[in-house]
C-alpha cells in the first residue's frame, strides 16, 4: 500500500506538465476538434447526397473524423513524452522519482486516460453531430453497433495516442514518430493492400476500425481486430519502457 501512495502524485505532475505545454494540450483539443469538425463538415455537404455517399459502410462513414483525429492523437502522444527529452527534462524527472517504472507509468496512465476521457466524449459527439446532417441516412443510438462503435473509437483514439508515445520514448523524437506513424495509417495500408490481399488488415488503423463497421471484413472481427490495435501498442510502450530503463538519462 505505501508503494502504491507516491503514485498519485506523480500521475498529478504528469497532469500538470501536460497542462502547461501548450503543444501537448492543445494536440488533446485537436483530437476532439479535428474528429467533430470534419464530420460534421463532411455530413453536411454531402451526407444527404444519396445513400452511401460518404461510404459502403454506413456505421464507419458516422466516425470518418477519426482518420483526421487520429493524427491529433498522435500529436499528443509524442509530444506527452517527447518533452521529457528536451534541455535535460529527464534527468529533472528522475530526481523527482528515481523509480523509472513508476516514473514511466505514470506517464502512460495520464496520456492514455486522457487520450481516453477526450475520446469517448468525441466519439459520442461525433456521432450525435455527424447524424443530424445524414437526413433520411441518418443513423440512431439505438440501431445494431452504434454505441459498440462510439466505445470502440474512444478506445482507437486512445491505442493511437499510446502507440505514439511508446514509439517516442524509443526514437526520442515527435517528428520521427509522425514521420512514421502518419504514412503507416494513410498511405501504406493501400499500397499493400493492393500488393498482399489480407495483410493490411492487420495494420494498426485498418484492424481497430472494424469495432466503428457495421460489418466485418476478412478474418478479424470488431474486437480482434481493436485487439490487433492494443497489441500493436502495447509492442511499442514495452519498448519505449526498455528504452527508459536502459539508457542514459
Amino acid at each position: 500500500m505505501s508503494a502504491a501512495l507516491p503514485t498519485v502524485p506523480v500521475l498529478h505532475s504528469e497532469w500538470i506538465k501536460i497542462r502547461s505545454l501548450r503543444g501537448t494540450f492543445g494536440a488533446l483539443i485537436a483530437l476532439f476538434a479535428a474528429t467533430v469538425g470534419i464530420q460534421v463538415l463532411t455530413a453536411a455537404a454531402i451526407g444527404t447526397a444519396e445513400a452511401g455517399s460518404m461510404g459502403d459502410d454506413p456505421l464507419l462513414a458516422a466516425f470518418y473524423g477519426t482518420v483526421f483525429g487520429q493524427i491529433a492523437a498522435f500529436s499528443f502522444g509524442a509530444s506527452a513524452f517527447a518533452s521529457e527529452f528536451h534541455n535535460g527534462a529527464l534527468r529533472t524527472s528522475l530526481a523527482a522519482v528515481p523509480n523509472r517504472t513508476r516514473l514511466y507509468l505514470s506517464k502512460i496512465a495520464m496520456v492514455g486516460g486522457l487520450a481516453f476521457l477526450v475520446g469517448q466524449a468525441t466519439g459520442f459527439v461525433t456521432f450525435v453531430a455527424g447524424q443530424a446532417f445524414m437526413g433520411q441516412y441518418a443513423l440512431g443510438l439505438g440501431d445494431p453497433g452504434s454505441l459498440r462503435a462510439i466505445f470502440g473509437s474512444g478506445v482507437y483514439l486512445m491505442l493511437m495516442a499510446l502507440l505514439a508515445a511508446g514509439l517516442t520514448a524509443v526514437v526520442r523524437n515527435t517528428s520521427v514518430v509522425l514521420c512514421l506513424l502518419i504514412p503507416l495509417v494513410l498511405v501504406i495500408p493501400f499500397v499493400i493492400g493492393a500488393a498482399v490481399e489480407g495483410v493490411a488488415e492487420y495494420l494498426p488503423d485498418r484492424a481497430g476500425q472494424m469495432v466503428m463497421r457495421a460489418e466485418s471484413e476478412g478474418v478479424l472481427g470488431p474486437w480482434s481486430g481493436l485487439g490487433v490495435l492494443a497489441l500493436w501498442a502495447a509492442v511499442a510502450l514495452v519498448g519505449g519502457w526498455l528504452a527508459v530503463r536502459r539508457r542514459d538519462a
